[in-house]
């Protein structure tokens, strides 16, 4: 019989993400954030490559991105509702951790399993913010995606790009519940 974490295991079932404008001071300091880091740093990575890294962005820098995704938005065309929206997760933010996908040349590796990768290490991260007691969401959005707003804010690189933003600071009201799947629904059983 294996030995069971039913702490873990509850806080798995139980886990929910705050809303990052729900998010407000204190962050995490330097200290407080390096056991998180660790925690995503250990995510599975087929063949060791490590195929991500972060860059985190704390409340000083937040200002200077929030003014670029403005100026991101208006060279696109997009509308205002889409502007507020990309500058509004940085001028509300506190702290958040850009988690980046690093593409690695390979030929044991495909490219997918290193985005898979970079993936789970948001989903630990987010999970290692909320089991340290602090509030915390993933957010994408259309800066994530846009290659100017990444190159010109965050000096990525050609095989670079935003897997998420990890935002991480003091929680002010507690978590709403959503719907969850019927796992009956979702689930199929295979016994041959």
């Amino acid at each position: 019989m294996p030995t069971s974490n039913p702490a873990a295991l509850d806080f798995l079932l139980t886990r929910r993400s705050r809303p990052a404008k729900t998010l407000t001071t204190p962050a995490p300091t330097r200290d407080e954030l390096e056991p998180i880091l660790r925690a995503a740093a250990r995510t599975p990575d087929h063949g060791k490559l490590e195929p991500w890294r972060f860059i985190v962005i704390e409340q000083g820098a937040m200002a200077r991105l929030a003014d670029l995704a403005e100026a991101r938005g208006k060279a696109l065309g997009k509308d205002e509702t889409d502007i507020a929206k990309g500058r509004g997760q940085f001028d509300q933010g506190i702290l958040a951790v850009a988690v980046i996908e690093v593409q690695k040349a390979s030929d044991k590796i495909p490219p997918i399993e290193q985005t898979y990768s970079a993936g789970a290490v948001c989903l630990a991260m987010l999970n290692a913010a909320l089991a340290s007691g602090w509030g915390a969401n993933w957010l994408t959005g259309w800066v994530s995606h846009d290659r100017g707003f990444c190159e010109e804010a965050l000096g990525l690189a050609e095989n670079e790009r935003i897997a998420g933003l990890i935002h991480i600071a003091t929680e002010t009201v507690p978590a709403p519940e959503r719907p969850r799947p019927d796992l009956a629904a979702i689930t199929e059983w295979v016994e041959r």
